[in-house]
């Protein structure tokens, strides 16, 4: 093999010399042109009656397709050209090609180039890539016997598909060691997975122009696909996923992953994550290893969450305030003053009964003891995860990844967009940069970007708040004489508050879902305009970017009905106005409490979310596979070419992966930070994740076309915003127990309010409510005519009361705080610090008890890295006998010269 001569340094594509591969003349039957298309036929054609096209061969059954593109013939010049050009540098590159005519195709209209990398190639660029390739069956005994295994026998997949290949001592690839490693078939060495990602990375780089005319912008698949040069481009799928390959040579791994993995009623077993990297590659290996381990986690955190629910429901009957609220001599004789201005009319307290039933179920003793358990819980998860992670590293050969694969892994569209160049003073050669200004202009740009649209969010939220303060008004007045209590079972249920809350969660959840539809394009924009250098930093950009958007847009809601609504409303002679200025006045909280609304906020958007997600990932991509493989269906199976299934199916985009772990990290800030608020959020997640496990591998299987495998060392940028939520938690949840709750209240009352000598809790209800003389309502919130309800009579109703700690009419600080409130205020605060001390305390001990890698991966990472070292110096030793035997030199001993060249020093004496 022999480099490109007239190329620049930074040329990454090796030109494969004639002896290498085969000759144009001699491939296969078809032949570079100059005129005409990009590969044409020779005379003779294959009866396709006679050879199943159902295969995953060329013509000749022996070699193998590695990457497939189409196209559609049409007149123009210029992609005709572009496909010649592109296709004759594919075959210098060493590729050998084979292309199926349009009359071949299902729709007359379609080509079809196969792509075949010989031996010489795979070697060449496995070489180039580093890729780590067995030399040795792994002899470290597995000590890793788990305590009544029996137990988990349903649960267990078969040892072959669990561990599809033996294993093996790995080193990085070397094309003049061949004899070093375990080369049994050249054709089956290299897994398709690898075969595709050498080929996908040689396409990439690939030139569509003249040698004498050299233009840095014409190369790459992904710039004739988006030019409509090419329409598609994918590697094949190894048979049809609900059946076996007919041919004895192919594995059959999409059948054997459909099987045992890609179906719901598999939910309850294992996953089998060797036979996923094997086949899609570590990335997406790694991403079903991490949802399932969230999945496990999540388990328990569902356990102790039910119970706590359970707990609510079994003490309803022990709560002294909600038997004062629903009691007609204590609630009933209570009468509020109006939630808002002239629309809103007097009511009496125990109307809130079954609102005060349905916050208890969620606020309650159980509910700080799970604020404190979650915060253990997610650090348990994330150190447990880096723990398994460590293990997948290891097992997967990702543990020296990232230090040898970042500087070749460089973006194509960074080297072509990349004018300037250089001098790199480790490598002493040339390399693309870019210039400081023109960088930070396009950071400006996109940082200017991002703050418009979270603005945009900010202010649809404030849209809805003041939709809430507006048909709050109106449902009030509609909903007077209690129209819905003529509704069976939930009539009594509904009341203003609750509807309001329930279609202005509606609506917020439309804005979320189109503002991320439109977002997504734009952060994909600024993305590849900000031009990263690597894939993993283009990766970490947009993943920021997303998530920053859709953490403002998801959570601003459950924010504001956590910590805003309620908080600022005033008293009855001097409320607050949105805005000062707006004739809307801030919203108070259900009477039962500001913990229910922000509960039915959070289920509505975490499901909806989910129920959405779920149709999108499944049953759309379902539909269109069906209607663009209609026809095709009704044709036996030997005409239904293998390229032509795959092509009817979806493609698996480069942000598909992205989208999947953003939909469960959205998730996850959901089940953490407003978790006090809802224990039953963790078993929703459950009941999701484990049927989204099997969704995705259902869609990835059977309804997408086979993703370019990628390596990958960790979940990259997740790690890092999952450590952010895990701490944000904390606080969050400290919070919601402290002002959106009213557990402190109580306790305050009830070490220090409670009357008598007894601790009781008995006239909580009557000492949470202020009194405000209804004669000092100013003509501006004083109901209109009508709107009060029949039992009100003024003259004889002369205060009503409102949700504060105040001084009543005629105290000298008349409707100021009282000391109580100070006293509520301070143990708030007081619970807040202690809570968060308490809770990272305990999650940095618990971070540093438990490595990071366990101890048992250490060591075997250690004793591997040994032994390759001893196994190459044997082998070099070796090979320098045989160099000395063959010269005729075998009876003399080794020159200190010649003993140097040997890598590692371990000789003391003569080679006889």
């Amino acid at each position: 093999m022999t480099r490109r001569t007239g190329k620049s340094k930074d040329e990454t594509l090796i030109e494969m010399s004639e002896a290498g591969s085969p000759s144009g003349e001699e491939n296969n039957g078809y032949h570079s042109t100059l005129d005409g298309g990009s590969l044409q036929h020779d005379d003779a054609k294959v009866d396709k009656q006679q050879q199943s096209k159902d295969s995953v061969y060329f013509r000749d059954g022996k070699r193998r397709i590695d990457f497939v593109l189409s196209y559609v013939e049409d007149k123009d010049d210029r992609k005709q050209e572009r496909r010649r050009l592109y296709e004759a540098n594919m075959q210098k590159a060493g590729l050998e090609l084979e292309l199926e005519d349009k009359s071949e195709s299902e729709d007359g209209k379609t080509f079809f180039l196969k792509i075949h990398a010989p031996w010489e190639v795979l070697a060449t660029y496995a070489d180039v890539l580093k890729i780590k390739v067995p030399f040795k069956v792994n002899d470290i005994p597995e000590n890793r016997e788990i305590p009544v295994s029996w137990l988990f026998t349903p649960l267990l997949l078969p040892d072959h598909v669990m561990h599809p290949d033996p294993d093996y001592f790995t080193s990085p690839f070397d094309s003049n060691k061949h004899d070093f490693f375990l080369i049994e078939d050249k054709e089956t060495f290299f897994p398709n997975s690898t075969r595709n990602r050498i080929v996908y990375y040689i396409l990439s780089r690939c030139p569509y122009n003249k040698e004498d005319k050299l233009n840095k912008d014409k190369r790459g698949i992904k710039r004739l696909l988006n030019n409509g040069t090419y329409t598609s481009a994918f590697p094949l799928h190894d048979c049809r996923y609900w059946v076996k390959s007919r041919d004895p040579n192919c594995e059959s791994e999409r059948y054997s992953l459909y099987r045992y993995w890609a179906r719901f009623f598999r939910f309850y077993k294992e996953q089998p994550l060797n036979l996923i990297r094997k086949y899609y590659g570590e990335k997406i290996g790694l991403y079903f290893a991490w949802l399932g381990f969230y999945t496990e986690m999540l388990f328990y955190a569902a356990v102790v969450g039910l119970i706590c629910f359970i707990y609510g429901v079994a003490t309803y009957d022990d709560t002294v305030w909600t038997k004062e609220i629903c009691d007609k001599d204590i609630g009933g004789e209570i009468v509020m003053c109006p939630l808002c201005d002239k629309k809103c009319g007097f009511w009496k307290l125990n109307s809130t009964c079954n609102s005060t039933w349905q916050s208890h179920l969620f606020d309650n003793t159980a509910t700080v003891f799970f604020a404190i358990f979650m915060g253990i819980w997610v650090t348990l998860f994330l150190e447990f995860w880096k723990r398994r992670q460590a293990r997948l590293g290891y097992e997967w050969d990702l543990v020296d990844f990232e230090e040898e694969q970042q500087r070749l892994q460089l973006r194509p569209e960074y080297e072509t967009k990349c004018t300037s160049r250089r001098l790199n003073r480790v490598t002493q050669e040339m390399e693309p940069y870019f210039p400081v200004t023109s960088k930070c202009a396009r950071l400006c740009l996109s940082g200017a970007t991002v703050l418009f649209w979270i603005s945009l969010i900010i202010a649809s939220i404030i849209g809805v708040i003041a939709y809430r303060l507006a048909v709050f008004a109106a449902l009030a007045s509609i909903m007077k004489d209690s129209p819905t209590n003529k509704l069976e079972l939930v009539g009594s249920l509904i009341t203003p508050q609750l509807a309001t809350s329930v279609t202005a969660s509606c609506i917020n959840f439309i804005i979320i879902m189109l503002l991320n539809f439109l977002y997504e394009r734009v952060a994909i924009w600024i993305t590849d305009m900000e031009v990263p250098k690597t894939h993993v930093e283009y990766e970490n950009k947009l993943t920021v970017k997303m998530f920053l958007f859709q953490f403002v847009n998801y959570y601003s809601s459950c924010f504001y009905v956590a910590f805003f609504k309620g908080k600022f409303v005033g008293y009855p002679g001097k409320y607050t106005y949105m805005f000062h200025i707006s004739n809307l006045r801030n919203e108070e909280c259900d009477p039962g409490g500001c913990l229910i609304e922000l509960t039915t906020q959070l289920v509505i958007v975490m499901t909806g979310k989910q129920v959405w997600g779920n149709i999108q990932e499944a049953l759309l991509p379902w539909l269109k596979n069906w209607w663009s493989s209609r026809n095709a269906r009704s044709h036996p199976e030997s005409l239904y070419s293998r390229w032509e299934q795959d092509y009817d199916l979806q493609n698996f985009s480069q942000f598909g992966l992205f989208y999947e772990y953003l939909e469960m990290v959205i998730q996850f800030g959901f089940i953490t930070l407003f978790v006090a608020s809802f224990p039953l959020a963790p078993l929703l997640a459950l009941m999701n994740n484990i049927l989204e496990v099997r969704v995705d591998a259902w869609k990835l299987t059977t309804q997408f076309r086979r993703p370019v495998a990628a390596k990958a060392h960790s979940i990259g940028a997740w790690d890092e915003i999952l450590n952010m939520i895990a701490v944000f938690s904390v606080v969050t949840n400290a919070f919601i127990v402290a002002f959106t709750s009213d557990m402190l209240p109580r306790l305050v009352y009830f070490y220090a309010y409670h009357p008598g000598t007894e601790l009781t809790m008995q006239g909580y209800v009557n000492n949470s409510l202020s009194v405000f003389k209804i004669s000092q309502i100013s003509n501006a919130s004083t109901p209109d005519p009508g709107e009060n309800p029949a039992w009100f009579n003024s003259s004889v109703i002369t205060t009503c009361r409102y949700r504060d700690y105040r001084y009543p009419p005629g105290h000298e600080h008349e409707y100021s705080h009282t000391m109580q409130f100070w006293h509520i205020l301070a143990a708030k605060m007081a619970f807040i610090i202690i809570m968060e001390h308490v809770v990272f305390v305990v999650k940095f001990f618990v971070a540093w008890l438990i490595p990071d890698v366990p101890s048992d991966v250490r060591a075997r990472v250690k004793r591997e890295r040994y032994l390759v070292q001893e196994y190459l110096h044997n082998y070099e030793v070796e090979k320098l006998k045989k160099q000395l035997n063959q010269m005729g030199e075998g009876d003399q001993c080794i020159c200190p010269e010649i003993a140097a060249t040997v890598k590692h020093e371990v000789l003391s004496e003569c080679l006889t």
